[in-house]
């Protein structure tokens, strides 16, 4: 039975094996009501055959996955009360049409048939489907498709959504009318959603969870892990300082010794009047020391503009360590 004070999600060194591979290796960890996860990963990862297992598609080969406190391998039909699914290639019958389609999902879900009409009618409201209910499924855009494939999901409202690439093959416009739907979904329901999408990752979810080769490797807010990486700062300073040229040997050395600073490298390109280099650093914003340092050497600060790394560049670092 569904047991409202545990987390909606609860892994607990789940392992998945095909034959020698290893998919997912002890993978540990816990969503509570609420929040929004991006769960990312390169190919391979293990996130589609994660969330087939909490889905009850496929069987662990150890450990366990529960939702809402339920065993998922011991208890799949009522685990799967509990949730909506929209798989990556979002199977439809096309021969259907819409509302012919939605109503033959409510009665796979056992929806009594007097509850039937108001819940078809929220979900094709919510999801913006009013304007193609009599149109068959396998004449939809893309977009429209994704939109049916996610009324099904939030048919029976379930408190857990699980979204694999919800917005693939979309265009720029759909995309952002998916990412709109999933926001406002995200207001009332747990939300576990894999995309190779990162800037929707930081614009959707309040939280991330990273895979690489089976095993968890992140797990914090977007914000806090992209700031793991600190930065990089772009400088030009002039050749040419107030007592003579400036040797870049110096500059470097100068740049290195200002606190914060963990690495100096030359930039590409040509500046008409001075040196370029990017400097990394961590947590502390070095440009205060960095202005003072410069000023003080009596050089000529041309250009100083500060970069912040981005999620997709710790997901590189994460998932190619």
């Amino acid at each position: 039975m569904f047991n409202a004070s545990m987390p909606m999600i609860q892994i607990r060194d789940l392992t998945k094996t095909y034959g020698k591979t290893m998919a997912v290796r002890g993978l540990t960890f816990e969503v509570p009501k609420g929040q929004v996860v991006g769960f990312l990963g390169p190919n391979g990862a293990g996130k589609s055959t994660t969330m087939k297992i909490l889905t009850g598609y496929l069987e662990a080969t150890s450990g366990s996955a529960m939702i809402g406190g339920i065993d998922v391998a011991a208890h799949p039909v009522e685990a799967r009360k509990l949730l909506g699914y929209l798989p990556e290639d979002n199977p439809l019958y096309d021969d259907m049409m819409v509302v012919e389609y939605l109503r033959y999902m409510a009665d796979l879900r056992k929806i009594p048939h007097a509850s039937q009409a108001p819940m078809i009618a929220n979900a094709v409201r919510r999801c913006g489907l009013d304007s193609v209910m009599g149109r068959d499924v396998g004449a939809l855009s893309k977009g429209y498709r994704q939109r049916v494939g996610l009324a099904q999901a939030i048919l029976h409202d379930p408190p857990l959504l699980i979204l694999d690439e919800p917005t693939s093959g979309l265009d720029p416009n759909q995309i952002v009318e998916i990412r709109a739907l999933i926001k406002e979904l995200g207001r009332e329901k747990t939300i576990l959603m894999s995309t190779h999408i990162l800037p929707e990752v930081q614009t959707t979810c309040s939280r991330v969870l990273i895979i690489n080769d089976g095993k968890l490797v992140a797990d914090d807010t977007p914000e806090n892990l992209v700031m793991q990486d600190g930065g990089a700062i772009r400088v030009v300073v002039a050749v040419q300082g107030d007592e003579g040229p400036i040797e870049v040997a110096d500059v470097f050395r100068l740049l290195e010794s200002i606190r914060g600073v963990t690495r100096v490298e030359e930039a590409d390109g040509e500046y008409d009047g001075g040196h370029a280099f990017t400097l990394r650093y961590e947590r502390e914003d070095p440009r205060p020391a960095l202005f003072r340092q410069v000023s003080a050497a009596r050089w000529i600060l041309l250009e100083m503009h500060r970069k912040e790394m981005s999620l997709e560049d710790t997901f590189r670092r994460l998932t190619m360590e």
